[in-house]
């Protein structure tokens, strides 16, 4: 199912010079803030709380996932070089699985990791703050890497609807309006973050069984129906 050739091709068009520049200024951007609230604040829980939660995982990680996301497969796919991988004896479900493991390694190392380093810097931890929100983001990761993905296989302008749903939908109605939390992939994940964390500082509207199940659930169709448009792609192409 994972195929190296295509991988490496992957990483090499998302980690170019243009695009690993925007994907390294968030999490800077993460982390001086971080270090600017605890020299104002000192510690505390529910300002560190606040950061992870407002910036890195209502902004930075949804932001980072339509990076990686959609230019796992977009540009290959606005500028026809997709026919010339699709011409290979390589199974289409081999290269959608490839690419979403190449944008879900792309998102975790850039979101994760920066989410952990300013949670240690806002409180050391306390309360489990940086680990519950580290683990919320790896696991947003591969919901949003598998929807913009599959974003990326349906629309030309994948990365401009991608850049609405992070900052409308999961950056102002997914953190304000409470309907729209619960089909939220930030609030999703955060069911995760409060059943590691103290469940005081970090809350979510959806519950921990129900948050599991509609993330693999939305990750497995979005992948499945990716493959199949890459299905359909392929077919246009050969005719």
């Amino acid at each position: 199912m994972y195929n190296p050739t295509v991988a490496r091709l992957t990483y090499r068009a998302l980690l170019g010079r243009r695009r690993a520049a925007i994907l390294f200024v968030l999490p800077a951007l993460l982390i001086l803030i971080a270090a600017a609230v605890r020299g104002f604040n000192g510690l505390d829980d529910q300002v560190a709380s606040d950061v992870l939660g407002g910036f890195a995982l209502a902004t930075m990680v949804p932001l980072i996932g339509v990076i990686a996301g959609t230019g796992a497969i977009g540009p290959e796919i606005d500028d026809g070089s997709i026919v010339y991988l699709l011409s290979k004896p390589v199974k289409r479900s081999t290269i959608i699985f490839t690419k979403l493991i190449v944008a879900i390694a792309v998102t975790m190392a850039f979101s994760a990791i920066p989410t952990f380093i300013a949670g240690y810097i806002l409180n050391g931890n306390g309360q489990q703050i940086a680990i519950a929100y580290t683990v919320a983001a790896l696991v947003a990761s591969i919901a949003y890497s598998a929807l913009f993905l599959l974003l990326g296989t349906v629309s030309r302008h994948a990365v401009v609807i991608g850049l609405v749903y992070a900052l409308v939908w999961e950056t102002l109605f997914g953190s304000l309006v409470p309907g729209a939390r619960t089909l939220s992939v930030q609030q999703w994940s955060l069911a995760l973050a409060q059943k590691i964390g103290d469940g005081t500082t970090i809350t979510s509207d959806v519950g921990l069984p129900l948050a599991v199940v509609l993330l693999v659930g939305v990750s497995a169709a979005a992948t499945w129906y990716a493959g199949q448009k890459l299905r359909t792609l392929t077919l246009a192409g050969e005719e």
